[in-house]
C-alpha cells in the first residue's frame, strides 16, 4: 500500500492504463494496484460506458481521461460506437470534436 507521502508525490506517468476486454473495461494500476476504471456494457456493435472512476487519492491527475481514451481507442479499432451514460464520459465526449466518430 502506498503511503500518504507517496500518493502526494505521485506522477501520472507511473500509471499503467490497460484494456481488459474480458472485463469490459479499461483499468489504471499503480504498483499492480487498481486505482481506477472505465466500465462499459456490450450490445451488438455498441459499448455503453456506465462508470468511470478513480480512487479519491488519485483524483485530479488526468487518470479518468486516460481511462476513457483507452476505451475510445479500442472502440475505433473494433469499429464500434460508444454511448456515454456516465456523466464524466458524456461531458468529455460530447464537447470534444475528435471523439464524435465513435458516438
Amino acid at each position: 500500500m502506498m503511503t500518504e507521502q507517496q500518493i502526494n508525490e505521485f506522477k501520472p506517468a507511473e500509471v499503467s492504463v490497460v484494456f481488459e476486454e474480458e472485463q469490459n473495461r479499461s483499468a489504471a494500476y499503480v504498483d499492480n494496484r487498481l486505482i481506477g476504471e472505465c466500465e462499459f456494457s456490450v450490445s451488438d456493435a455498441v459499448w455503453t460506458i456506465f462508470h468511470t472512476g478513480v480512487r479519491p487519492a488519485f483524483e485530479g491527475k488526468g487518470i479518468a481521461k486516460k481511462l476513457l481514451l483507452k476505451v475510445i481507442e479500442k472502440a475505433r479499432e473494433k469499429k464500434v460506437k460508444i454511448v456515454p451514460q456516465c456523466s464524466y464520459a458524456e461531458k468529455v465526449m460530447k464537447k470534444t470534436a475528435e471523439y464524435q466518430d465513435v458516438l
